[in-house]
Protein backbone atom coordinates (compact mmCIF):
# COMPACT_ATOMS: atom_id res chain seq x y z
CA UNK A 1 0.00 0.00 0.00
CA UNK A 2 3.11 2.13 0.74
CA UNK A 3 2.17 6.03 2.63
CA UNK A 4 -0.46 7.40 1.72
CA UNK A 5 -0.88 11.03 -0.04
CA UNK A 6 -3.63 13.70 0.25
CA UNK A 7 -4.09 16.10 -2.42
CA UNK A 8 -6.76 19.15 -2.47
CA UNK A 9 -7.73 20.15 -5.97
CA UNK A 10 -8.19 23.73 -7.09
CA UNK A 11 -10.74 23.56 -9.95
CA UNK A 12 -10.19 26.84 -11.61
CA UNK A 13 -12.68 29.18 -13.75
CA UNK A 14 -12.28 32.57 -14.88
CA UNK A 15 -8.92 33.14 -12.15
CA UNK A 16 -11.30 31.99 -8.82
CA UNK A 17 -11.32 28.79 -7.44
CA UNK A 18 -14.87 26.99 -8.30
CA UNK A 19 -16.70 23.77 -7.48
CA UNK A 20 -20.05 22.71 -8.87
CA UNK A 21 -21.72 18.89 -8.59
CA UNK A 22 -21.77 16.97 -11.10
CA UNK A 23 -19.61 18.70 -13.29
CA UNK A 24 -22.36 21.69 -13.00
CA UNK A 25 -23.80 24.39 -11.08
CA UNK A 26 -20.53 25.71 -10.04
CA UNK A 27 -20.39 28.01 -7.29
CA UNK A 28 -17.00 30.14 -5.73
CA UNK A 29 -14.59 28.89 -3.56
CA UNK A 30 -12.38 31.13 -2.76
CA UNK A 31 -9.05 32.68 -4.45
CA UNK A 32 -6.33 30.12 -5.97
CA UNK A 33 -3.10 31.28 -4.18
CA UNK A 34 -4.50 31.98 -0.55
CA UNK A 35 -6.14 28.47 -0.69
CA UNK A 36 -2.97 26.95 -2.03
CA UNK A 37 -1.20 28.31 0.76
CA UNK A 38 -3.27 27.08 3.20
CA UNK A 39 -3.35 23.77 2.05
CA UNK A 40 0.50 23.24 2.12
CA UNK A 41 0.43 24.76 5.68
CA UNK A 42 -2.28 21.79 6.65
CA UNK A 43 -0.21 19.25 5.54
CA UNK A 44 -1.47 18.53 2.01
CA UNK A 45 1.50 16.16 0.15
CA UNK A 46 0.76 17.61 -3.76
CA UNK A 47 -1.82 20.18 -5.06
CA UNK A 48 -3.66 19.81 -8.42
CA UNK A 49 -4.81 22.73 -10.04
CA UNK A 50 -7.36 22.03 -12.81
CA UNK A 51 -8.53 24.71 -15.77
CA UNK A 52 -11.57 23.32 -15.80
CA UNK A 53 -12.96 25.76 -18.87
CA UNK A 54 -9.87 25.73 -20.72
CA UNK A 55 -10.71 22.64 -23.59
CA UNK A 56 -14.19 23.42 -23.43
CA UNK A 57 -14.01 27.45 -24.39
CA UNK A 58 -10.99 25.63 -26.75
CA UNK A 59 -8.04 27.86 -25.55
CA UNK A 60 -4.61 27.20 -23.19
CA UNK A 61 -4.11 26.84 -19.62
CA UNK A 62 -3.88 30.37 -18.08
CA UNK A 63 0.01 29.86 -17.25
CA UNK A 64 -0.13 33.31 -14.91
CA UNK A 65 -2.39 30.55 -12.42
CA UNK A 66 0.21 28.63 -12.25
CA UNK A 67 2.96 31.08 -11.31
CA UNK A 68 1.20 32.57 -8.95
CA UNK A 69 -0.12 29.23 -7.20
CA UNK A 70 3.78 27.74 -7.62
CA UNK A 71 5.22 30.96 -6.31
CA UNK A 72 3.56 30.71 -2.83
CA UNK A 73 4.21 26.40 -2.01
CA UNK A 74 6.89 23.78 -2.32
CA UNK A 75 4.82 20.75 -2.50
CA UNK A 76 4.41 19.30 -6.11
CA UNK A 77 2.18 20.84 -8.27
CA UNK A 78 -0.16 18.76 -10.77
CA UNK A 79 -1.77 21.04 -13.50
CA UNK A 80 -4.54 20.09 -16.07
CA UNK A 81 -6.83 21.41 -18.55
CA UNK A 82 -6.18 22.65 -22.33
CA UNK A 83 -2.94 20.65 -22.85
CA UNK A 84 -3.30 19.26 -26.10
CA UNK A 85 1.04 19.52 -26.92
CA UNK A 86 4.31 19.01 -26.09
CA UNK A 87 5.09 22.66 -26.00
CA UNK A 88 1.76 23.16 -23.72
CA UNK A 89 3.26 20.62 -21.41
CA UNK A 90 6.37 23.07 -21.81
CA UNK A 91 5.00 26.21 -21.04
CA UNK A 92 2.92 24.64 -18.54
CA UNK A 93 6.59 22.80 -16.80
CA UNK A 94 8.34 26.28 -17.16
CA UNK A 95 5.34 28.16 -15.74
CA UNK A 96 6.02 26.21 -12.21
CA UNK A 97 3.89 23.10 -12.36
CA UNK A 98 5.95 19.70 -11.66
CA UNK A 99 3.68 17.60 -13.01
CA UNK A 100 1.18 17.93 -15.85
CA UNK A 101 -2.50 16.23 -16.92
CA UNK A 102 -4.07 15.36 -19.73
CA UNK A 103 -7.68 13.73 -20.49
CA UNK A 104 -9.30 15.11 -23.65
CA UNK A 105 -6.15 15.85 -25.88
CA UNK A 106 -5.23 11.96 -24.50
CA UNK A 107 -8.30 10.63 -25.54
CA UNK A 108 -8.04 12.35 -29.31
CA UNK A 109 -4.46 11.74 -29.53
CA UNK A 110 -2.94 8.43 -27.15
CA UNK A 111 0.37 8.89 -28.89
CA UNK A 112 0.79 12.25 -27.33
CA UNK A 113 0.64 10.03 -24.24
CA UNK A 114 3.78 8.07 -25.09
CA UNK A 115 5.71 11.51 -26.71
CA UNK A 116 5.14 13.15 -23.30
CA UNK A 117 6.34 10.23 -21.37
CA UNK A 118 9.47 9.84 -23.22
CA UNK A 119 10.24 13.47 -23.17
CA UNK A 120 8.91 14.58 -19.85
CA UNK A 121 9.68 11.74 -18.19
CA UNK A 122 6.86 9.15 -16.93
CA UNK A 123 6.55 10.18 -13.40
CA UNK A 124 5.27 13.70 -14.25
CA UNK A 125 2.49 12.56 -16.05
CA UNK A 126 -1.08 12.01 -14.98
CA UNK A 127 -4.08 11.14 -17.18
CA UNK A 128 -7.13 12.40 -15.83
CA UNK A 129 -10.20 9.77 -16.88
CA UNK A 130 -13.57 11.06 -16.65
CA UNK A 131 -16.66 8.34 -16.64
CA UNK A 132 -20.12 8.11 -16.34
CA UNK A 133 -22.01 4.39 -15.47
CA UNK A 134 -23.08 2.66 -19.01
CA UNK A 135 -24.27 -0.70 -18.97
CA UNK A 136 -23.12 -1.03 -22.57
CA UNK A 137 -19.39 -0.75 -21.67
CA UNK A 138 -17.59 -3.64 -21.13
CA UNK A 139 -16.67 -2.36 -17.41
CA UNK A 140 -20.08 -0.69 -16.85
CA UNK A 141 -18.11 2.89 -17.18
CA UNK A 142 -17.70 4.95 -20.36
CA UNK A 143 -15.04 7.43 -21.04
CA UNK A 144 -16.59 10.89 -21.21
CA UNK A 145 -14.10 14.07 -22.46
CA UNK A 146 -14.71 17.69 -22.91
CA UNK A 147 -14.72 18.45 -19.01
CA UNK A 148 -17.81 16.28 -18.85
CA UNK A 149 -19.40 17.00 -21.80
CA UNK A 150 -19.02 14.13 -24.47
CA UNK A 151 -19.53 10.59 -23.88
CA UNK A 152 -17.27 8.84 -26.58
CA UNK A 153 -18.11 5.45 -26.49
CA UNK A 154 -15.40 3.81 -25.43
CA UNK A 155 -14.65 1.39 -22.10
CA UNK A 156 -13.02 3.82 -19.24
CA UNK A 157 -11.06 1.40 -17.80
CA UNK A 158 -9.50 -0.25 -20.90
CA UNK A 159 -8.38 3.36 -21.71
CA UNK A 160 -6.54 2.91 -18.55
CA UNK A 161 -4.83 0.39 -19.36
CA UNK A 162 -4.15 1.67 -22.52
CA UNK A 163 -2.66 4.70 -20.86
CA UNK A 164 -0.37 2.52 -18.63
CA UNK A 165 1.22 0.98 -21.64
CA UNK A 166 1.55 4.30 -23.29
CA UNK A 167 3.79 5.48 -20.37
CA UNK A 168 1.43 7.14 -18.38
CA UNK A 169 3.10 7.69 -14.35
CA UNK A 170 -0.55 8.25 -12.41
CA UNK A 171 -4.19 7.65 -13.46
CA UNK A 172 -6.67 10.03 -12.09
CA UNK A 173 -10.01 9.02 -12.58
CA UNK A 174 -13.29 10.96 -11.81
CA UNK A 175 -16.29 9.56 -11.59
CA UNK A 176 -19.37 11.93 -13.01
CA UNK A 177 -21.92 10.47 -10.99
CA UNK A 178 -20.24 10.79 -7.77
CA UNK A 179 -18.55 14.57 -8.38
CA UNK A 180 -18.91 17.46 -5.59
CA UNK A 181 -22.07 15.07 -4.05
CA UNK A 182 -19.59 14.36 -0.85
CA UNK A 183 -21.91 11.15 -1.05
CA UNK A 184 -18.38 9.14 -1.42
CA UNK A 185 -16.02 8.24 -3.94
CA UNK A 186 -17.36 6.13 -6.40
CA UNK A 187 -15.21 2.81 -4.81
CA UNK A 188 -16.38 1.15 -8.10
CA UNK A 189 -14.90 3.13 -10.68
CA UNK A 190 -11.64 3.37 -8.66
CA UNK A 191 -11.20 0.13 -7.86
CA UNK A 192 -11.88 -1.10 -11.55
CA UNK A 193 -9.18 1.63 -12.64
CA UNK A 194 -6.73 0.20 -9.60
CA UNK A 195 -7.35 -3.58 -10.34
CA UNK A 196 -6.92 -2.83 -13.68
CA UNK A 197 -2.97 -0.94 -13.85
CA UNK A 198 -0.33 -1.03 -11.72
CA UNK A 199 0.29 3.02 -11.52
CA UNK A 200 -0.52 4.92 -8.62
CA UNK A 201 -4.21 6.21 -8.75
CA UNK A 202 -5.85 8.99 -7.55
CA UNK A 203 -9.14 8.73 -5.97
CA UNK A 204 -11.41 11.90 -6.81
CA UNK A 205 -14.88 12.82 -6.83
CA UNK A 206 -17.09 12.96 -4.40
CA UNK A 207 -15.69 12.89 -0.41
CA UNK A 208 -17.45 14.36 2.20
CA UNK A 209 -16.99 12.30 5.18
CA UNK A 210 -13.80 11.02 6.68
CA UNK A 211 -14.61 7.64 6.70
CA UNK A 212 -14.86 8.27 2.50
CA UNK A 213 -10.78 8.36 2.58
CA UNK A 214 -10.74 5.10 4.22
CA UNK A 215 -12.58 3.84 1.88
CA UNK A 216 -10.88 5.05 -1.18
CA UNK A 217 -7.82 2.94 -0.02
CA UNK A 218 -9.20 -0.13 1.22
CA UNK A 219 -11.54 -0.58 -1.01
CA UNK A 220 -10.78 1.34 -3.78
CA UNK A 221 -6.98 0.81 -3.98
CA UNK A 222 -6.18 4.15 -4.09
CA UNK A 223 -2.63 5.97 -3.14
CA UNK A 224 -3.37 9.05 -3.55
CA UNK A 225 -7.12 10.87 -2.24
CA UNK A 226 -8.01 13.94 -3.46
CA UNK A 227 -10.84 16.43 -2.85
CA UNK A 228 -12.31 19.80 -3.10
CA UNK A 229 -15.47 20.54 -1.41
CA UNK A 230 -14.58 19.61 1.74
CA UNK A 231 -11.25 21.39 1.90
CA UNK A 232 -12.65 24.75 0.18
CA UNK A 233 -15.95 24.48 2.41
CA UNK A 234 -13.43 23.86 5.77
CA UNK A 235 -16.33 20.95 6.36
CA UNK A 236 -12.71 19.83 7.66
CA UNK A 237 -9.07 20.09 7.37
CA UNK A 238 -6.33 17.72 6.01
CA UNK A 239 -4.47 17.23 9.24
CA UNK A 240 -8.01 15.91 10.67
CA UNK A 241 -8.04 13.44 7.26
CA UNK A 242 -4.17 12.40 8.33
CA UNK A 243 -4.84 11.82 11.97
CA UNK A 244 -8.17 9.99 11.55
CA UNK A 245 -6.41 7.20 8.48
CA UNK A 246 -3.27 7.34 11.06
CA UNK A 247 -5.83 5.90 13.72
CA UNK A 248 -6.92 3.55 10.99
CA UNK A 249 -3.67 1.88 10.70
CA UNK A 250 -3.44 3.58 7.30
CA UNK A 251 0.44 5.17 6.69
CA UNK A 252 0.60 8.93 5.74
CA UNK A 253 3.23 11.62 5.84
CA UNK A 254 3.23 13.75 9.08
Amino acid sequence: MGTIKIMPCLDMKEGRVVKGVNFINLKDAGDPVENAAFYEKEGADELAMLDIAATVENRKTRLEWIRNVSSVIHIPLTVGGGISTLKDIELVLEAGANKFSMNSAAVRNPELVKQAAKRFGKERGTVAIDARRNKAMPSGFELVVSGGTKPVGQDAVAWAKQCQELGAGVILPTSMDGDGTQAGYDLEFTKAISDAVDLPVVASGGAGKLEHFYAAVVQGGAQVLLAASVFHYRLFGIKQVKEYLRQKGIQVNP
